[in-house]
């Protein structure tokens, strides 16, 4: 189907839902001529009415891909603006601290949480890289650009003490001159869960915590 037949399918609505034009204009609020003018192909119906006619036969409108799939509608609660209106449909949306632009007016103007790239060799990039959306972006917790930058440079020093961490436990560090010998007999490290300042038993001759 490359088009859609509104008079085939105002009469497959009519054959399943057993009404007749009276019956079925009368149930949508409209005349029986506006139903008949349709099932000749001589007026459209709305969409709107179409789907109320559809409706009283147990039947949805929706829209299908050339594969047959469904494709459902944009969600109605994805960001918008700092004016509270939407982002251009056809456009993908990022976040505003997402390659901050750098023109003139970059420190007199504050910062969006949310944003788009108009120019096209802009999106192009973003698209090979990150791939096409199906839908803009859903407000989330954390999302103002202090927040994410926050996140960040958790993550920064996560990854910092994680890697110290692996580089310890490879041994690699075995050649640093920590400036102490630990003398801690194995029980520390049996009391020790690593969540605040080391815990020592009774007695322990090291000093390695103190500074």
């Amino acid at each position: 189907m490359t088009t859609f037949d509104v008079p085939g399918a105002l009469r497959r609505i009519r054959r399943i839902a057993d009404m007749s034009q009276r019956e079925l204009a009368r149930a949508v609020g409209v005349s029986a001529s506006t139903v008949g003018h349709a099932e000749t192909g001589t007026r459209d119906l709305t969409v709107d009415l179409l789907g109320r006619a559809a409706a009283l036969a147990g039947l949805r409108l929706t829209l299908v891909d050339r594969n047959g799939e469904e494709c459902g509608p944009m969600r109605p609660d994805t960001v918008r603006d700092q004016g509270d209106r939407r982002f251009p449909a056809h456009l993908d949306t990022r976040y505003g601290d997402d390659d901050w632009w750098h023109g003139p007016h970059r420190y007199a103007r504050q910062q969006p949480w949310y944003t788009f790239d108009r120019d096209r060799r802009t999106r192009d990039r973003y698209t090979r890289r990150n791939g096409t959306p199906d839908d803009h972006l859903v407000p989330q917790p954390g999302d103002s650009p202090y927040e994410r930058a926050e996140a960040r440079r958790r993550d920064y020093w996560r990854r910092r003490s994680e890697e110290r961490e692996r580089r310890f436990l490879a041994g690699e560090l075995r050649g640093i001159d920590l400036g102490f010998d630990c003398t801690c007999p194995p029980r520390c490290d049996e009391l020790d869960d690593y969540s605040g300042r080391p815990v020592h038993v009774e007695g322990c001759p090291c000093s390695c915590d103190v500074g």
